[in-house]
């Protein structure tokens, strides 16, 4: 049907371009009847006659329609002169835009025509230029001519949105009216010329939630209170349609998707009225007992939900916190728990939203509550003693199996299970202590000393029966009391001096005491001297009390030479129940003092020799003794001189010695197989010794005078005289060594003597070949040889 309509609006414009055609060129031929229009005559100054030609043809537009699709070509329209006679003498030609391409002319009868079907929407309008020539001389006949070709639009182009899917957002419960999107569209055609580009909007989809106004596009909402919980998306159509929206007109669509937002218009709300939580009392603070959760279909931060207990007798023994990845409410442990005591709690919770919206508080309070119940599962618990930690006190020196205190400890369980306790053997490791496994009865199992450890700190056990893995521990600590035991002393090691000169009652020390028992069974010291000597007359002591005494010289006049040293009893007493003393000597030595009371000397030997010898016999005896020393250190240098050549004698010896090596050495070729320096002669080593491996050029002979009468007796001269004829030989080895080795090396001509890989019996060996040693070798041939010879013969 559409292209029907199409076709026939292209008739009727095909119709009325006709129509104007006739028109025009009914208009031609009332120019041709109106000379005057086209020419006249104007009289000179002089009376002449003046011709103005006039051009006879002018066009300003022509009109063709756009999308044209006839069989034949579209007449365009008709040039035609007034010097155009018909005789074919003038020639019509067509230039300017499209000229040749599009608009064709008929030269002789100035009739153009369109060649290819025309879009007003790629081109509105062509300017072309026409001219009338003389046909033989192409010489022109009329000014050129100028005119325009306006392609007639047509309802062509639908309408086009800008976007072909649109998104837009709303709040829920939006007033009716509200906007949310305007969309627009476009339509191609001519705004100017009638409707084809007159858009109207309408909505295909999406009633009867959403409206859109038909000249402007824009959507709005249609419906009151739309609920996003109920629905969140929409889709909806909107159509463009020209021609004012009439029919025959071309339309365009787009889809637009309409979300709505969320407000906070719902409150939370508990599933359940009733929330069953269990605990075990073994629980620690901080566990987690159980969840709740409040439904709020609100989402973002309108669903966002704040817990918190609001009552019940669990307040103090329970806290409960937000997890808001999840949106529950923790209830966790926030006391320890004991079955025994209590077996159930009751809590009030209250869930409520974060953020509130103040238009939608009408709705009601946004917030529930709801009961949790929380039981108290019994736990299998160690024994709990009845105190956190004990405190015992013992006195020192008690006697062994003393009772130092009780323990006690209890099963918390219903089932009151026995108990057995026991000490911690890393915490008394020289035992000190035992305990009664029924009762928690801690002894002694020695004597103990205050002065060695006041403090002792232990660990007691203590175990079910039927239960071992159930086990609880207590700190004990026992204090020694302390007992006055430990008499006091002297503080240090005193030792005074009083001068010869010293005044009568003058002070000359003091002294103070020390005592290992605490201070109730120590200081105040109490300082005097023994009844036997109380009446002293050298020395007397005076008591400071201050744990403190003097001593002070009795007479005047003290003499080394009679007696330079004196010791002085002293009596130290304590202060403890009953008192504990001890008697201490003071050693005063006698030295001699200047007149100021300053101390010069107490050495008493130096008045004895002053008194029996002078400084002369001193130094006599001092030079007596230094010659003597002489005289010894002459007579060891002497005696060690005259030993001299036995020494050297017998260092001589020394080198007559055997080196043995267990390895077979490399003969003439090995140079580190021994150390070359134990065969050099150590008289020569500043002269020259020949190469051992050379023979020497000369024959040494010995001097006549040195040999002995061979009738001589003395041995030892002749064996003296034979070593230092060997000693000063260059022919002979030196030292006298014997060198040993069990290899001859690669270099010997004879090979290996060895017999190590040799054959184990005599019947092995074949001894042929040392015929051809040579010479050198020919002895050992002809022992063997021989040999050989006296085994055939027998």
């Amino acid at each position: 049907p559409k292209m029907k309509e199409d076709n026939c609006l292209h008739a009727a414009l095909i119709c009325l371009g006709m129509l104007y055609y006739s028109h025009a060129i009914t208009t031609e031929k009332l120019n041709h009847a109106r000379p005057s229009l086209h020419g006249h005559h104007e009289k000179g100054k002089e009376g002449q006659v003046l011709h103005r030609s006039k051009r006879g043809w002018v066009w300003n537009q022509f009109f063709v329609i756009e999308e044209y699709t006839g069989p034949d070509p579209v007449l365009v329209g008709r040039l035609h002169s007034d010097i155009d006679s018909g005789d074919g003498n003038i020639k019509y030609i067509l230039s300017g835009e499209g000229a040749g391409i599009i608009f064709v002319i008929d030269d002789k009868s100035g009739n153009i025509h369109a060649t290819k079907t025309l879009d007003r929407e790629e081109r509105a309008q062509y300017t072309l230029t026409a001219q009338a020539v003389d046909r033989n001389t192409n010489r022109p006949l009329e000014p050129p001519s100028e005119f325009i070709v306006k392609v007639q639009d047509i309802n062509d182009n639908p309408p086009e949105f800008l976007h072909e899917n649109y998104h837009a957002n709303v709040p829920e419960r939006s007033n009716v009216g509200t906007s949310v999107i305007q969309v627009t569209a476009s339509d191609a055609d001519d705004p100017t010329y009638g409707n084809s580009a007159k858009l109207v909007y309408s909505i295909l989809e999406g009633q009867p939630y959403f409206s859109v106004e038909a000249q402007t596009g824009i959507i709005r909402t249609a419906l009151p209170n739309m609920d996003r919980e109920a629905k969140e998306e929409y889709h909806v159509v909107i159509q463009a349609k020209d021609m004012g929206g009439h029919m025959g007109g071309l339309s365009g669509t787009t889809k637009v998707t309409i979300t709505l937002t969320d407000v906070n218009d719902n409150p939370p709300k508990f599933p359940q009225s009733v929330y069953q939580m269990s605990v075990s009392e073994a629980a620690v603070p901080g566990e987690e007992v159980g969840r709740v959760k409040a439904k709020d279909p609100d989402i973002g931060e309108n669903g966002l939900v704040a817990y918190s207990i609001i009552d019940g007798d669990g307040m103090d023994m329970f806290e409960i916190t937000t997890d808001y990845e999840t949106q529950e409410g923790v209830v966790k442990l926030k006391k320890l728990l004991d079955f025994e005591t209590k077996k159930s709690y009751s809590l009030k919770v209250e869930a409520a939203n974060v953020h509130i919206d103040p238009k939608f508080i009408s709705n009601g309070p946004f917030k529930d509550t709801v009961t949790v119940k929380i039981s108290v599962e019994d736990a299998d618990e160690p024994p709990v003693f009845l105190k956190p930690s004990y405190i015992f006190e013992v006195q020192e020196n008690a006697a062994s199996g003393t009772v130092v205190g009780k323990v006690h400890a209890k099963d918390p369980d219903a089932a009151n299970s026995a108990i057995r306790y026991s000490i911690d053997r890393h915490t008394d490791l020289e035992r000190y202590f035992i305990i009664n496994a029924e009762d928690g009865n801690i002894k002694t199992t020695k004597a103990l000393d205050r002065e060695e450890i006041a403090w002792h700190n232990i660990s007691v056990f203590a175990v079910e029966v039927h239960k071992q893995h159930q086990e609880a521990k207590v700190p004990v600590a026992i204090k020694v009391v302390d007992v006055n035991d430990n008499a006091p002393k002297f503080a240090a090691a005193y030792e005074a001096f009083v001068c010869e000169n010293a005044r009568s009652n003058q002070q000359f020390t003091t002294i103070s005491a020390d005592d290992k028992d605490d201070s109730a069974n120590g200081p105040r010291f109490i300082f005097s001297l023994p009844p036997e000597i109380i009446h002293n007359p050298n020395f007397t002591l005076r008591d400071n009390r201050d744990n403190t005494a003097s001593v002070l010289v009795r007479r005047e006049g003290f003499s080394r030479q009679k007696q330079d040293l004196y010791l002085l009893p002293i009596v130290i007493s304590d202060g403890g129940l009953p008192p504990m003393s001890s008697t201490n000597t003071l050693t005063i030595r006698v030295c001699g003092c200047d007149s100021n009371g300053s101390l010069l000397s107490c050495n008493a030997e130096a008045y004895i020799l002053n008194a029996g010898l002078s400084t002369g016999a001193l130094i006599a005896i001092l030079a007596c003794i230094v010659i003597l020393l002489v005289i010894v250190v002459l007579f060891v240098t002497l005696k060690r001189q005259k030993k001299e050549p036995l020494i050297v004698f017998e260092e001589e010896d020394v080198r007559e010695n055997i080196i043995t090596y267990d390895d077979e050495g490399g003969g003439e070729e090995d140079t580190e197989a021994f150390d070359i320096a134990t065969l050099q002669n150590p008289d020569g080593i500043n002269g020259f010794i020949p190469r051992k491996d050379i023979k020497p050029e000369y024959q040494y002979m010995p001097r006549p005078g040195l040999r002995p009468a061979p009738n001589s007796v003395d041995v030892d001269d002749f064996i003296n005289t034979r070593i230092q004829e060997a000693d000063n030989d260059p022919t002979a080895p030196p030292y006298d060594s014997i060198q040993i080795y069990g290899y001859e090396g690669r270099g010997s001509v004879a090979g290996s003597l060895s017999s190590l890989e040799s054959a184990t019996t005599d019947s092995d060996l074949d001894y042929d070949y040392l015929q051809n040693w040579g010479p050198r070798f020919k002895k050992l041939a002809d022992l063997y040889g021989s040999k050989d010879t006296f085994d055939d013969d027998s």
